[in-house]
């Protein structure tokens, strides 16, 4: 039996097309993903959030932090990371990209040996690859029965 990890960054405030909200998008899917497949959530935050709650200057921050290839400091460590085999890693696309708090999760550990899928949550920009998965925000967040409906069907073409 596969042990799982959901590891996602998501983001709150002002958001494209959905207005204030207080669940992220992307902790939607996480948390859909997680009860399905059995898995373990791990939320990955900045040590030192400083991204703005309003939508245009988040945009401004986020193309800022790409630009100069930033990896801010995270938030904890996944406790006994090797257990895992299957690592389902979410985010938000910001700048058909993953925001830079995703990268250094993903270069602070040893993935050799580990499955690893892919999922983001966007407003048109998609931005997925081979096995990975996207959904509109806008869907994550005011369509739960739908959100659950695509992932089990993204879930069912993994096998799980």
């Amino acid at each position: 039996m596969s042990k799982v990890l959901v590891a996602y960054f998501s983001k709150t405030g002002e958001q494209y097309s959905v207005g204030n909200i207080t669940e992220g998008n992307t902790a939607i899917v996480a948390k859909i993903i997680a009860q399905k497949t059995g898995g373990d959530l791990f939320e990955i935050k900045a040590a030192d959030d400083n991204y703005p709650n309003k939508y245009t200057p988040l945009v401004k921050f986020a193309k800022e932090e790409k630009q100069k290839n930033v990896r801010p400091e995270i938030v904890g460590k996944v406790a006994n990371w090797a257990d895992y085999d299957t690592i389902f890693v979410g985010y938000p696309n910001w700048w058909a990209d993953m925001p830079m708090p995703v990268y250094t999760f993903l270069e602070s550990y040893d993935f050799s040996g580990k499955k690893i899928y892919n999922f983001c949550t966007h407003e048109g920009s998609g931005g997925v690859h081979n096995n990975d998965f996207a959904m509109y925000g806008h869907v994550a967040q005011n369509d739960r029965e739908k959100a659950d409906r695509q992932v089990s069907e993204w879930l069912r073409d993994l096998d799980y």
